[in-house]
């Protein structure tokens, strides 16, 4: 997968995953404001929508190919092997930082592998997939960030994912916004602030 990484001070690595149409250096800014001394690995979408890079296929708004979707998840999650192999960091230390689709599949990587992440900055997410069992997330702390005025993302989306992480164990935290579907500087500032108190390596 195209990637970007950047070696850093302490334990942890941001996984990086951007919205549709973004790419591996977009929320760099971000993984430098919530932690400046992780490494980060920033990952390019493998899927094209209309020349945009995307995590998976849709086959309509809101509506994922899931098959799609399950196949891309396992590509990211055996690439996470890969790079932690080829650049040397701790695969039991990666706390995923998406955005929109990004959000999504980090989302997926919950839902179906055990033990994948460390943690979970999700903004304006959806439920990936229904209809399956989640793993054991009692040691997996998440935070949402979402908007009351998403034109995207309905509130009871964000509810249903909070409600089936939580009933997997995961300690999950949303952040409500005003905005719609941007990422503001507040739910950065909150996700930070939860970030230094749930997850940050002293």
């Amino acid at each position: 997968m195209k990637h970007i990484f950047k070696q850093g001070t302490n334990s942890r690595t941001l996984l990086l995953l951007h919205g549709t149409g973004g790419n591996e250096e977009d929320l760099l800014p971000l993984a430098e404001f919530i932690d400046p001394e992780a490494s980060v690995l920033g990952v390019r979408g493998n899927v094209l929508e209309n020349g945009m890079p995307r995590f998976f296929k849709r086959l309509a708004q809101n509506v994922f190919d899931e098959e799609d979707l399950v196949f891309r998840t396992n590509e990211l999650h055996a690439f996470l092997d890969e790079a932690s192999d080829k650049y040397g960091f701790s695969r039991s230390e990666i706390v995923a930082v998406g955005y929109s689709n990004g959000a999504n599949i980090a989302g997926s990587l919950l839902f179906h592998h055990v033990n994948t992440l460390k943690g979970a900055i999700l903004f304006h997410p959806m439920v990936p997939i229904r209809g399956v069992e989640l793993p054991d997330l009692s040691s997996v702390p998440i935070f949402i960030g979402a908007g009351k005025n998403d034109p995207l993302i309905p509130s009871k989306e964000t509810l249903d994912l909070l409600h089936m992480l939580t009933k997997a164990g995961a300690r999950t935290e949303v952040y409500w916004e005003s905005n719609g579907h941007q990422l503001s500087q507040t739910e950065a500032s909150e996700a930070a602030k939860w970030y230094k108190e749930f997850l940050k390596i002293s």
